[in-house]
């Protein structure tokens, strides 16, 4: 049986566009005009809050109103005088975008005709596969696992454990596939998971199974 490919999201099949010109463009069509400097340093402090509490967005519910404290959190480091909240919200989140990487959609339709099952494993809160859809790769996976479904984030075991269960395999059967030394070569690693580390540019570290591009990876599963 074709092992069950475990992926990382963010930096490993999509990236995010820089938000500040996005958000500074928004907010300039409500009348609102900023800086890139500002902008960025508004965005910076509404990830830094979202990165701290992204498992709290588990469900519809309480992703809205993680967002709505992410939107305050960028409001108050903007400090723009007549700026409300519903404005802020929305272009905070219309300054988000998020695209696939050019060898993903390749790499993962060539997994897919090989017979391996795929899923997408990463630390996001509950709206994952909204942003996977538009780029086309939530048509070629198999399921979608969040550190937010999980309760706990990469290099957690939970997060793992979840997406063997999802997939229906035991970790043998399994191999895992992201950016991150410590996320996920660490991460899955420590669960008995065979791990691949994607590093585009620079060189990988001694002892780390690596591509250079998804397209590759057919070659070593």
């Amino acid at each position: 049986m074709k092992p069950v490919i475990l992926l990382d999201a963010l930096g490993t099949l999509v990236e995010l566009q820089p938000p500040a010109p996005r958000l500074r463009a928004r907010l300039a069509e409500e009348g609102f005009e900023v800086s890139e400097e500002r902008a960025a340093a508004g965005f910076a402090a509404e990830i830094s809050y979202y990165l701290a509490h992204h498992l709290e967005g588990s469900d519809r519910e309480r992703l809205d109103d993680l967002r709505d404290r992410c939107a305050t959190t960028m409001m108050e480091a903007l400090d723009l005088p007549g700026l409300d909240h519903a404005t802020a919200r929305r272009a905070m989140l219309d300054a988000l975008e998020f695209t696939a990487y050019s060898d993903a959609l390749e790499g993962l339709a060539d997994l897919r005709q090989r017979g391996h099952r795929l899923v997408v494993v990463s630390n996001w809160d509950c709206s994952l596969p909204d942003w996977l859809g538009p780029t086309g790769l939530l048509d070629l996976v198999d399921g979608v696992v969040t550190s937010a479904d999980a309760g706990a984030a990469k290099p957690d075991p939970a997060v793992f454990r979840k997406a063997l269960e999802v997939a229906g395999v035991l970790r043998g059967s399994a191999v895992h596939v992201g950016d991150s030394i410590d996320n996920d070569v660490a991460g899955a690693r420590a669960l008995g998971i065979r791990a691949i580390l994607v590093q585009r540019q620079g060189e990988p570290p001694p002892g780390v199974e690596s591509v250079r591009a998804l397209t590759e990876l057919a070659t070593l599963v």
